[in-house]
C-alpha cells in the first residue's frame, strides 16, 4: 500500500518539477534529505529519484527560461571549485575506481541541485519555503524519534532512514541538531500562535531524540548547541530556564544506561571504539601528507592498499572525523575548499546578524543568521566523529545563507531613497551610517 501511494504521489509532484523549476528543487531536498523512499518497502524503494527530480527540474528551467543567471558569491564560487578539485583527485586517486566514480557522480549531482537552488533562491517566499522544507525532513525524525524515545523510557536507541547519510545513530543526532535552530527560526516568525507551539514540541520532541540515539558526539555538540542558543536568545533569563529545564528534563529522562554510555566520554582512552577512531584520523592525516595536493581521492581511505603505502596494517574503513575524511581524500587545497564554505557560512551568518541588529526592518535576517551560526557550529562539533563531510543537507544551509544575505541587501536598497544624480553621475543608496554622514551638514558651511 505505501508503494502505490509512493509511486502515486510522485507521479502528481513530478510533473510539477518540470512546470515550475523551483517546485522541483523542494521535490528535490525532501527525496535528498528525507529520504522518504526508504520508509516504504517495494520497487519504489531502490529508485533513483533524486536524479530524476533533477532531471525534471533542468528540463523545466530549458522550458520556462528560469533561472536567469547564477548568482555569484562565496558558497556557490567554492562549489565550482569543489567540482574541479574532486574531479581531479578522483583522475589520480588510489581507491576502488569503481567506488570513488560513483561518489563523485553523486557528489556532483548534488553540487549541480545546490547551485540550481542557489539561482532559484529569488525571494523570501521561496528562502522560507526552502527553510519550512528541510524542518519537515529532519523534524519528521526528530519528532517520530522523541514520541520513541518517551514512549519506551529512553531504552533503545533513535536511528535514521536505512541505507541512507543519516542512517547510523550519530549522523542522525548531529542532523536533529543541526535542524532544531532552523525550528526556532520559523517559530519566531510564524504568524500563527498554532504554529509556534506546534514548533516548540517539535524542538523538545527532538531534544528528546537527540539524547535517545545515545551518541556520545551529539551529546557533546548538544552542550555547545544550548549554550550559544542561549547566548543569542533575546531573552537570556526565560530562555536559559526553558533550554535548561528541557536539557535536564530529558537527560534525567533516560536510563542508567545512556548515562554510563555518556560517562565513558571522560574514559574514551578504554574505548575500542574512540582508540581506532584516533587510529583512523591518524592514516588519513598520513594520506593527506603523502600526496599533499590531492590526498587519496574518494573512498581512498576504505582501501586497505592505500592505507598501508602509510601505515602499514593500519584500520581502512570510514573515518568518522569530516575534517580528516576530506582532508585525506581530496588533500589540502581540497581541504581548504571545503572549509571555505564552513568560513563563508560564518561569514553571512554573521553579516546577517549584523544587518538585522542595524536595521529593524531586517529583523527576520538577524534572527535567520543567529539560528544558522548555531547550525553550523552544530554541524563542526558533531562532525568531528562523523563521516559526515559531504552532507547535502548542511551545503544547502550554506546556500540559504548567502542567499539569505543577497535578498536583505537588496531589500536594505529598496528601502532607502536615492540620492539626487550629480554631474552625470549615477547615485546609488548609501547603507547606514554613510548615509547619516552625507546628510549631515558640512563644519563651516552657512545653513539655509
Amino acid at each position: 500500500m505505501r508503494n502505490l501511494l509512493f509511486f502515486a504521489t510522485m507521479a502528481t509532484l513530478l510533473p510539477m518539477a518540470v512546470v515550475r523549476p523551483f517546485a522541483g528543487v523542494l521535490l528535490w531536498s525532501w527525496i535528498s534529505f528525507m529520504n522518504p523512499h526508504r520508509e516504504i518497502w517495494g520497487s519504489a524503494a531502490n529508485l533513483p529519484w533524486a536524479a530524476m527530480v533533477l532531471g525534471g527540474t533542468l528540463l523545466g528551467c530549458v522550458l520556462a527560461q528560469e533561472p536567469r543567471r547564477l548568482p555569484i558569491n562565496a558558497v556557490t564560487l567554492l562549489l565550482l571549485l569543489l567540482v574541479a578539485i574532486f574531479t581531479i583527485t578522483t583522475l589520480v586517486g588510489l581507491g576502488e575506481p569503481v567506488d570513488a566514480w560513483a561518489k563523485w557522480d553523486r557528489t556532483a549531482k548534488m553540487i549541480l541541485a545546490l547551485l540550481l537552488t542557489a539561482a532559484l533562491l529569488t525571494d523570501r517566499h521561496r528562502l522560507d519555503a526552502l527553510i519550512w522544507l528541510m524542518v519537515i525532513a529532519i523534524g519528521y525524525y526528530g519528532v517520530r524519534g522523541g514520541a520513541f524515545t518517551i514512549l519506551t523510557g529512553g531504552s533503545f536507541r533513535v536511528l535514521g532512514p536505512e541505507a541512507t547519510t543519516i542512517a547510523d545513530n550519530n549522523h542522525i543526532g548531529t542532523a536533529m541538531l543541526v535542524a532544531i535552530p532552523l525550528m526556532n527560526y520559523l517559530r519566531m516568525h510564524a504568524r500563527h500562535r498554532i504554529v509556534q507551539i506546534g514548533l516548540m514540541a517539535a524542538m523538545v520532541l527532538t531534544l528528546f531524540a537527540v539524547v535517545g540515539t545515545y551518541s556520545r558526539g551529539a551529546f557533546i555538540a548538544l552542550g555547545a548547541v544550548t549554550l550559544l542558543l542561549w547566548w543569542r536568545s533575546r531573552r537570556k533569563l526565560i530562555g536559559g530556564l526553558v533550554i535548561a529545564a528541557c536539557v535536564a528534563g530529558a537527560m534525567a529522562f533516560m536510563p542508567q544506561a545512556w548515562v554510563a554510555r555518556m560517562n565513558s566520554i571522560e574514559t574514551y582512552e578504554e574505548d575500542a571504539s574512540a582508540t581506532t577512531r584516533l587510529k583512523l584520523w591518524e592514516a588519513s592525516f598520513r594520506l593527506a601528507m603523502d600526496r599533499p595536493l590531492v590526498g587519496s581521492g574518494f573512498r581512498g581511505p576504505y582501501s586497505q592498499a592505500a592505507v598501508d603505502r602509510v601505515m602499514p596494517g593500519g584500520p581502512a574503513r570510514a573515518v568518522h572525523s569530516i575534517w580528516f575524511e576530506v582532508l585525506g581524500e581530496h588533500g589540502f587545497p581540497g581541504f581548504l575548499a571545503w572549509l571555505g564554505l564552513t568560513v563563508s557560512g560564518i561569514w553571512y551568518s554573521l553579516r546577517l546578524s549584523r544587518l538585522g541588529r542595524d536595521h529593524p526592518g531586517l529583523q527576520w535576517a538577524g534572527d535567520l543568521g543567529r539560528m544558522v551560526g548555531i547550525s553550523i557550529l552544530a554541524y563542526c562539533i558533531g562532525g568531528t566523529f562523523l563521516s559526515l563531510g559531504y552532507w547535502d543537507f548542511y551545503w544547502t544551509l550554506l546556500v540559504v545563507a548567502a542567499a539569505a544575505h543577497a535578498l536583505a541587501l537588496a531589500e536594505l536598497r529598496n528601502e532607502l531613497p536615492a540620492a539626487p544624480a550629480a554631474r552625470g553621475w549615477r547615485a546609488e543608496p548609501l547603507p547606514g551610517a554613510a548615509r547619516a554622514r552625507a546628510a549631515a551638514p558640512r563644519a563651516g558651511t552657512a545653513r539655509a
